[in-house]
């Protein structure tokens, strides 16, 4: 069988990263230097490389994330509060499969979304489904899918993550239809999948943004057991980085 034939057929099969390994040793003359049972395992890692990659990819894509963001982009000023160890205990994300949620407040320009984004991207590397949504375009996007008959697949492919981040919440108070919406997905993820939630109010506020003492209740209840809490303090990251030269600023600076 000639090599052009066996490259065929892992293209038309999607061995994608066989056929870019087998490629690269045809032309770099390579192959003489592997023994069978070498170049099925090199053959295979290649492959095994390619769509664990490209899982990720997805994985990212489907996130849909506000901008990239990395862990190792986090800055642990003096003044931020944040606690760089708890940062990297919860970068290894083991609060997903424990179904533990985060929650992190603090005021505008601490870098609240860019940390969630960066916990959110991390859990993406590792292989977990994730979606980010800005909280007030969430509530937008469910009332029309109420008009158009959707929402019930759009609840189903919420519920379907392992990890959803809500960023901005409580801009504004929820109203029925908003509040609503939050408890079933609060409800449906309770004990079974974790949310990391990003808001300018302290979370002791929450109760008071979501309204209805008796659903508040249900939904508090259920977000802040056992959560791990963040409290961002200090200058703004924007302001900051309005002062400092453009090729001396990391990329958090830009980020909510």
């Amino acid at each position: 069988m000639s090599n052009n034939s066996t490259l065929e057929k892992m293209r038309k099969m999607k061995f994608y990263g066989m056929l870019r390994a087998f490629t690269m040793n045809i032309e770099a003359g390579h192959n003489e230097k592997y023994t069978p049972d070498e170049m099925i395992a090199h053959l295979i890692a290649s492959e095994w490389d390619d769509r664990h990659n490209r899982s990720i990819q997805r994985h990212i894509a489907n996130a849909r994330f506000r901008y990239p963001a990395g862990i190792e982009q986090i800055q642990y000023n003096h003044n931020r509060t944040l606690d760089k160890n708890q940062i990297e205990r919860l970068a290894q994300c083991d609060f997903i499969p424990k179904h533990e949620n985060i929650l992190i407040s603090g005021s505008t320009g601490t870098g609240k979304s860019y940390l969630a984004s960066a916990l959110g991207h991390q859990a993406c590397l590792l292989g977990y489904k994730t979606l980010y949504f800005n909280t007030s375009k969430l509530f937008s996007i469910l009332k029309m899918s109420k008009a158009d008959g959707s929402y019930t697949k759009e609840i189903n492919r919420i519920e379907k993550q392992q990890l959803l981040i809500l960023d901005d919440f409580g801009i504004q108070p929820l109203d029925a239809l908003n509040r609503s919406a939050l408890m079933e997905i609060i409800e449906d993820r309770h004990g079974k999948a974790s949310i990391i939630i990003t808001a300018q109010v302290p979370v002791s506020k929450w109760h008071e943004v979501i309204g209805e003492t008796t659903i508040a209740d249900a939904i508090m209840d259920r977000i802040v057991h056992g959560a791990h809490r963040i409290d961002l303090t200090g200058e703004s990251m924007r302001k900051k980085s309005q002062r400092t030269p453009m090729e001396k600023v990391p990329t958090e600076q830009f980020a909510e």
